[in-house]
């Protein structure tokens, strides 16, 4: 018999309330292994005894077998003189600082699923069934520690038989604090739009709501982060009716189908769109559609791609069992406000919008909007970073202070950071009314509670004006420190990338407040997390109107236009000038050419609404980034075909480039009939090359060879590959987001790290 070995194991990350210890448990009796794990204040921490090679094959498996839930982020072993203890046992949690990371909500697992479907089990059809491996944590959690007591789960005492596995070691629902069943837990009801309820509670309702959706009713439904709006996608009279009621006139609808072989029916799924979707985490992937499907034109209008996503909750699956290919499952809110996740706010909001309400007991704590990824390269770019992924930590490079970043004005979410871990929440949305300020300020208050963070350093966009900047300002007694939006954005991409040092980062977006005072959004910055300086830019242009640019896509046409041909602007037969009236040409050619009401910007986003309207694509925007996505999805359609002209001219050190030559090729190419995708293709590949060109200047000048793309116009997927190409081609090395949106949803780890450098602890 071999001598036995003793080992250490400490583990930090996500991996409590997610069936760590019991998986430990059987894992060491599996092993013939004997000691004890318990939890710690990092998270877990366990003593192993016994053979050498049984051990070691222990230690493998610890993070290969981890349950589905759990998230390891550090894993350090160290040996110890053996004891000869006799068994092995789960021992209470020990005190000290709280380094816990909270798990975020997952999807039920497959032997939940399992006994969902199999009449002769006591869950049968049970919507909340859950375990330790799969179900609700951060949309229910009130308080910590995560217990019971702590979660919306606390008025439900459990009963005899949930109890007997609740207390079990060798139970799968061992200390699963959401765990319930028909006996003890929340129940689901069918209510009409005035709360009267239209069946009787349980698996009736699930029927009766199934029964309507089939009839072409507009149901919500309360999910795991809010209520959704769900209704029949192929139904013409129904998505229309959905999309009059919600105000919702062209913006795509997320499409929710039961399985992978339906999802494949309705959109193109490649091996990592497949592993996104059926992942833990139920994101929202945007899948190019199939033609010829039976899906309503309304669904997705102008769009070349699909937002699809599978069941997150069992009453999802049951909602969806045998009955649809896909369910339209949009947010449920009023048009600009967050997910409504209170069922009085729920009947009071959208009793005009749907007509009946699957809804149950079990109160929703944190709401939380669904995640939303398109794959690049190989890898996930988040659009939106919510459900499924929150408050999963993102580590950083360094230790540094404790940092609450408020973000931006859109897309708003905040960040906290505790060593070197920094903690995003779920997506707020755009701080422009009530409701999504006190869901912004709920949000803060709750994350540092949970995580019992208190910050030194409040960090916030430099822009007086916007909301998070004065909630920043009013912030206790924390030092302040404003972040340029633009450094925000390399910084965060440098972060999720584990970068130190200088790099050159390419930020395109919208727009942003400048240190010079005027609207940035096309930039070449080179820096690290402390400091920056602008190396390069687009051309400036004038913004006709202010914010109304941005909204008409035809105004930045004329700027473009202007700006290339003066007040001659006009003369060339082009779509967009078609809708502007002779009152209106004296207006625009005085504005532009006064600089009266219009602003100069240096945006990319402003620059594709001005080529999109120029093609006759988008004149008017109905939501944001319209123009530019569709006017990818038109280039799409066309292979490479060369490049437009430019010119890229120093100034004082500061690169400018400058895309008339390009804008008047493109006019050119209009007037001889060039097919719009060809143009579109044209000009997505000539502001790729044209950037790659001004990195090489600025590497020329600063030996700096990483690159970093951030910004919201990187979401354009052709764009970035492209640009990817370009800069790989001449040797730099390129990093691109991964893990947190390049849209302003990841601005606040960007200011969270250049603060928390600013103030690094030595």
């Amino acid at each position: 018999m071999s001598t036995p070995v003793r080992a250490r194991v400490e583990i930090e990350g996500v991996v409590q309330g997610v069936g760590f210890r019991p998986f430990v448990y059987r894992l060491a009796a599996r092993h013939g292994l004997v000691g004890w794990v318990r939890n710690s204040p990092g998270g877990v921490v366990l003593e192993v005894e016994g053979a050498a090679e049984e051990l070691d094959r222990f230690i493998q498996a610890l993070p290969a077998e981890a349950p589905p839930l759990a998230d390891i982020s550090s894993f350090r072993r160290s040996p110890l003189p053996p004891l000869g203890e006799a068994s092995f046992l789960i021992l209470s949690s020990e005190g000290g600082d709280n380094r816990i990371q909270i798990a975020p909500d997952g999807d039920v697992c497959g032997e939940c699923l399992t006994e969902l479907f199999t009449p002769s089990n006591r869950r049968h059809r049970y919507p909340f069934i859950t375990c330790t491996n799969c179900g609700p944590r951060y949309s229910i959690i009130t308080g910590i520690p995560y217990d019971r007591s702590q979660t919306t789960m606390a008025g439900f005492p459990l009963c005899a038989a949930c109890r007997i596995e609740y207390d079990d070691p060798s139970d799968r629902r061992f200390h699963a604090q959401p765990i319930a069943c028909p006996d003890c837990g929340p129940r689901v009801r069918l209510l009409d739009g005035d709360g009267r309820p239209l069946s009787a509670a349980g698996d009736d309702s699930v029927r009766g709501a199934v029964a309507r959706l089939r009839e072409g009713r507009i149901l919500a439904v309360k999910g795991l982060g809010g209520y959704h709006l769900a209704a029949d996608p192929f139904n013409d009279a129904t998505v229309g009716t959905l999309r009059s009621r919600k105000h919702r006139d062209e913006k795509p609808f997320a499409l929710m189908s039961p399985d992978l072989e339906a999802v494949r029916q309705l959109a193109r799924c490649d091996g990592l769109e497949a592993r996104l979707l059926a992942g833990v985490e139920r994101p929202i992937v945007l899948l190019p559609r199939r033609s010829g499907t039976g899906l309503s034109p309304l669904v997705a209008p102008c769009n070349r791609y699909l937002g699809m996503m599978l069941p997150s909750t069992p009453l999802h699956h049951l909602l969806l069992q045998d009955d649809f290919r896909a369910l339209i499952m949009t947010s449920g809110n009023v048009s600009g406000e967050p997910i409504i996740h209170l069922d009085d706010e729920a009947m009071a909001k959208l009793a005009g919008v749907a007509d009946c309400f699957l809804t149950h007991d079990r109160e929703v704590s944190n709401r939380s909007d669904d995640s939303v990824i398109r794959v690049f390269l190989g890898n996930p770019i988040f659009l939106r970073r919510s459900r499924g992924y929150v408050p999963r930590g993102v580590t950083l490079p360094s230790s540094q202070a404790s940092v609450l970043a408020v973000g931006g004005e859109l897309k708003n979410a905040i960040c906290l950071t505790r060593g070197d871990r920094a903690y995003l929440s779920q997506h707020i949305g755009d701080l422009k009314n009530d409701a999504t300020q006190r869901s912004f300020a709920e949000t803060t208050s709750r994350l540092a509670g949970f995580l019992e963070i208190v910050p030194e350093v409040v960090a916030h966009d430099l822009h007086p004006d916007y909301l998070s900047t004065r909630f920043a300002e009013e912030f206790g007694s924390a030092r302040k420190v404003g972040v340029q939006h633009h450094h925000a954005h390399m910084a965060s991409c440098m972060a999720e990338n584990r970068l130190e040092g200088e790099v050159i980062g390419v930020i395109f977006d919208g727009t942003g407040f400048g240190t010079d005072g005027t609207s940035w959004g096309g930039e070449f910055l080179v820096g690290s997390y402390r400091s920056f300086l602008r190396r390069g830019r687009l051309r400036e242009v004038r913004l006709p109107g202010g914010d109304a640019a941005a909204r008409e896509p035809y105004r930045m046409a004329l700027s473009y236009l202007h700006d290339s041909r003066g007040n001659r602007m006009l003369e060339q037969a082009l779509p967009c000038l078609e809708r502007v009236g002779p009152r209106e040409r004296k207006l625009f050619t005085a504005m532009l050419g006064r600089g009266i009401n219009s602003p100069l910007t240096t945006s990319c986003g402003r620059l594709f609404d001005a080529v999109a309207a120029l093609l006759g694509i988008r004149f008017v925007n109905s939501y944001e980034g319209q123009a530019a996505i569709e006017l990818e999805g038109v280039a799409e359609g066309a292979a490479s075909s060369g490049c437009y002209p430019y010119a890229v001219t120093d100034a004082d050190g500061c690169y400018t480039l400058d895309l008339r030559p390009m804008i008047e090729a493109i006019v050119g190419d209009l007037a001889v009939g060039e097919p719009k995708d060809v143009v579109a293709r044209r000009f997505h590949d000539t502001l790729a090359a044209a950037a790659a060109d001004v990195c090489v200047e600025i590497r020329r000048v600063s030996g700096t060879d990483r690159v970093v793309l951030s910004g919201g116009v990187f979401q354009n997927k052709l764009l970035t590959s492209a640009l990817h190409g370009q800069l790989t081609a001449r040797s730099f090395r390129v990093f691109t987001h991964r893990l947190v949106p390049p849209n302003d949803g990841g601005l606040a780890l960007g200011q969270a790290v250049v603060a928390g450098q600013r103030e690094r602890i030595t």
